[in-house]
């Protein structure tokens, strides 16, 4: 038990000191498992051995660890199809004029909060993270003032359904592991939407005053630096453009793009465009960020492909753009090099496109402003060139000596053409986990496997969305539960803690319970917390002589307060970078609000659970 003990607090100063990397400690404390109990075994009455290797490792075969890797694949799938990303745009547009800074940020919280109770929490921030800044630029307010209510916010959502956070699966599946009833899909929604609505409260109205203006580079997160390239859009016939009108020589229908020149058969266009009427086979050569860009090729693939002539003939027919087409389509910059064969040569003169299967639909040159039409640009050295093509003929760009790819810009673009796919598995998850009609980890999994089946995903996008240190550190958790549970660690620790409270009421203890458990998640990870700290909370419920639930409630509710450190949960980790918040920031926001929920749940608990 001693032993077990030093291994755990030996494991939390490696994670918080960062010795090494999450997953080489991880399965360190698990190899350690294994050859201690290996030449120390544990024995039952019946001298069997307690802690099997088959045991220590039943964490990497765990229901719920497998239930948290299929829905992020399920999560993944949401993102990749833009069907989170245009339902927070659409919500963005719809608050414009309505209750002001205020009401558009109730609105957005609480959709953020309703998506979190049955959603990962990390790609709901990340798809949210350039809607809270969009609106702190609407109202002329920094946006370190509301990211870290945004990561609160969706906490606070993943506290009100099992599914709403891997910790409450971790909880629910060591009960299973004691033999305890495990909960249902909302068995403690009532209390967790309690506390989320106060907290919701105190992360509106509170926390934006507390937290310091931090302005800078964190303004142009997501935005590309603001660096502008020239692209190339041709009106078709069916195009929404057709028929607009500039106004003081803005163009209304190309948000977020400056129009450069217009080019209608031999006649050519200049600023200021006054009067001018968009019909169909105009183009339009245009100066857009590669955000803005990036969001016209996924709504429409072929809009900024420019017309190159006999190489475009040839690359549109036939098995050859049919296999283009039917690829997973990316995003990327590649810039031209000194002494590139492409230098003083045109798009056309070069066949980009023949030899490497990717279209040029943006050129981005530092020295000047370019106004010509995208196939006349001769190229420079120094050129960046926004291209589009299949993830495998990007790849391939590595290759080319013409040119260089800048590895960290390749991006995937969004497959909104399998939305409606992605969102009725989603649907089918939720809808036959919420009814009983499997359980959560047989629903989750065949979700995530029908985003492979039906195209939402390949499988190498789907191996993509698998943290390899959600695998990793969870397993070693389990196994340190299972020890804990085996040698006698955690009730050791329950009757030492009921000890130190002897006499109090099961209300009091439960309550300080909350604290001990919400102080240490802000130290070591939320789901560490939640795997330690259950079977001792099932002890301390049977000593008492008091029912488990509120005690387990308790673990789950507790473990998600790492509120006031940015090491506990991932989605403070995800908007320290963007909010170029301190350490202090997420104390100074964080520690009131776990006082508030604690407060909160030594209230409302014993009442609802009747202690």
């Amino acid at each position: 038990m001693w032993v077990v003990f030093a291994l755990i607090i030996g494991g939390l100063a490696f994670y918080v000191r960062e010795r090494g990397s999450m997953e080489l400690t991880s399965i360190g404390i698990v190899c350690f498992l294994l050859l201690f109990f290996h030449f120390f075994p544990v024995y039952d009455n019946a001298g069997s051995a307690r802690l099997t290797p088959v045991r220590i490792l039943q964490g990497f075969s765990n229901p719920a660890l497998v239930a948290v890797l299929a829905l992020l694949v399920v999560g993944q799938g949401m993102v990749r199809t833009g069907v989170l990303d245009r339902g927070a745009t659409f919500l963005l547009s719809v608050t414009r004029g309505h209750g002001g800074l205020t009401g558009s940020l109730t609105v957005l919280f609480v959709v953020a909060i309703v998506i979190s109770a049955f959603m990962n929490n990390i790609p709901v921030v990340v798809i949210f993270i350039p809607i809270i800044q969009a609106l702190a630029t609407r109202f002329n307010q920094p946006a370190s003032k509301f990211l870290i209510p945004l990561s609160y916010a969706a906490v606070l959502g993943g506290m009100t359904t099992i599914i709403g956070s891997s910790t409450n699966l971790l909880v629910n599946s060591a009960l299973i592991e004691m033999g305890q009833t495990p909960f249902a899909f909302f068995d403690f929604t009532v209390p967790g939407s309690v506390m989320a609505a106060v907290g919701l409260v105190y992360v509106i109205f509170i926390v934006p005053k507390l937290l310091p203006d931090r302005s800078g580079a964190a303004e142009t997160f997501g935005d590309g630096g603001g660096k502008q390239f020239i692209a190339h859009m041709t009106v078709s016939a069916n195009s929404p453009l057709v028929g607009q009108v500039t106004v003081g020589g803005l163009f209304a229908g190309l948000p977020n793009k400056t129009l450069r020149m217009v080019l209608r058969g031999d006649a050519v266009f200049f600023p200021p465009f006054e009067d001018y009427q968009a019909t169909s086979g105009d183009v339009l050569v245009v100066a857009a960020t590669r955000k803005a860009l990036t969001e016209t090729m996924s709504n429409d693939p072929n809009a900024l492909h420019p017309d190159l002539g006999t190489i475009d003939e040839q690359e549109g027919s036939g098995l050859e753009a049919r296999r283009w087409q039917a690829g997973e389509q990316s995003l990327a910059e590649v810039m031209v090099a000194p002494g590139s064969g492409f230098i003083g040569l045109s798009l056309p003169q070069i066949g980009f496109r023949f030899k490497t299967h990717c279209i040029v639909v943006g050129i981005q040159r530092r020295s000047r402003m370019i106004r010509s039409r995208l196939t006349e640009i001769r190229l420079e050295a120094g050129d960046v060139l926004l291209v589009h093509g299949q993830h495998e003929d990007i790849s391939l760009l590595r290759r080319n000596r013409d040119v260089v790819l800048l590895e960290w810009s390749a991006e995937e673009l969004p497959a909104l053409r399998r939305a409606k796919r992605a969102g009725i598995i989603f649907l089918a998850v939720i809808g036959s986990a919420a009814f009983g009609f499997v359980p959560i980890v047989v629903s989750a999994l065949c979700g995530a496997a029908a985003m492979v089946i039906v195209g939402v995903l390949n499988v190498r996008q789907a191996f993509q969305a698998v943290d390899p240190k959600i695998v990793t550190t969870i397993a070693a958790a389990l196994a340190l539960g299972v020890a804990l549970q085996e040698t006698g660690g955690a009730a050791y620790l329950a009757d030492k803690m009921l000890a130190s409270v002897a006499g109090a009421s099961p209300a009091l203890i439960l309550s300080l319970f909350f604290l001990l458990v919400a102080g240490l998640s802000n130290v070591i990870s939320t789901k560490t917390a939640a795997v330690l700290f259950t079977p001792i909370a099932v002890d301390m419920a049977i000593q008492l002589g008091v029912p488990i639930t509120p005690f387990a409630v308790a673990v789950i509710f507790a473990a998600n307060c790492s509120f006031a450190s940015p090491l506990g949960y991932q989605t403070n980790l995800l908007v320290m970078g963007p909010g170029h918040y301190r350490f202090s920031d997420f104390f100074r926001a964080g520690l009131p609000l776990i006082i508030l929920l604690w407060v909160v749940f030594s209230l409302f608990a014993p009442w609802y659970y009747n202690l």
